[in-house]
């Protein structure tokens, strides 16, 4: 077995314990989700897929594919924790990476699989602490910051981030999208000169596939792209396509090389 697939092999294993403690816990807290607040998203449309009343998913694609997320990011972590590791982005920056990515994932199960205010604010969260890696870290590049402020940065965003979301829910959309455009700009336009021999096709393959994932969730979102009751969501082919385009994220920081 080779080294690549056994980190392969591992990412899987734990996304499956994870997945099974995530639906664990899930069991002990409901199936009545009606008893919490439920989402803002129900004023309007949670989504193509249709609610299994009484069920402890009441998305099941929706929520299973959210654990792609969690997958990507384990392997991220693994690969940055390993002897081999030779990149000029910082291994404990790509762990955090890493981290938030898992965060996304089990967000997004939380917001599927309850349909519930507070599962939709972990949803958000996931969604905010990837813009904000993108975005600080495209800064830090672009002026040099050290990895030490970059971090105390990025904690600061996130604390802001959070509080908008907790005060003002209704903007976390349009919040989420001048994040994460201003960190596509900065990194594009400043960032990607400084990161000797990078790799840039990478990140061109991540934004290829967040505009078919998106095109994906607006199609379905407005019930284009829509069979209610089936295994076969477009919003699950969003996550699924989301998980890719981080990893494609990944690839490209990944890629730098340290100054010689």
């Amino acid at each position: 077995m080779t080294i690549a697939s056994s980190r392969l092999i591992a990412a899987a294993a734990l996304s499956a314990l994870i997945a099974a403690i995530t639906i664990a816990l899930l069991n002990v807290i409901g199936p009545e989700w009606s008893r919490f607040a439920p989402a803002s998203c129900t004023d309007t449309r949670c989504f193509c897929e249709m609610p299994r009343t009484g069920a402890l998913l009441l998305q099941p694609a929706n929520s299973l594919s959210s654990f792609g997320y969690v997958f990507v990011g384990l392997l991220m972590i693994l690969l940055a924790r390993s002897r081999d590791w030779i990149s000029a982005f910082p291994a404990l920056a790509a762990s955090v990476l890493g981290v938030a990515a898992i965060i996304v994932g089990i967000g997004s199960v939380l917001l599927h699989a309850t349909l519930t205010l507070w599962g939709q604010f972990f949803d958000v969260l996931g969604m905010y602490l990837i813009s904000g890696f993108f975005l600080v870290s495209a800064l830090a590049k672009w002026r040099s910051i050290t990895d030490r402020r970059a971090m105390i940065y990025y904690a600061m965003l996130c604390v802001v981030l959070v509080a908008i979301l907790y005060a003002l829910p209704e903007v976390r959309r349009w919040l989420f999208a001048v994040v994460l455009l201003a960190a596509i700009i900065l990194e594009l336009v400043f960032a990607r000169p400084r990161r000797p021999r990078v790799r840039t096709g990478y990140y061109v393959a991540g934004l290829i596939a967040n505009v078919v994932a998106f095109t994906i969730w607006n199609l379905d979102q407005n019930g284009q792209l829509c069979a209610p009751d089936s295994l076969l969501q477009g919003h699950a082919v969003w996550h699924l396509l989301g998980a890719v385009a981080l990893w494609f994220a990944f690839l490209y920081y990944r890629s730098e090389r340290p100054v010689t």
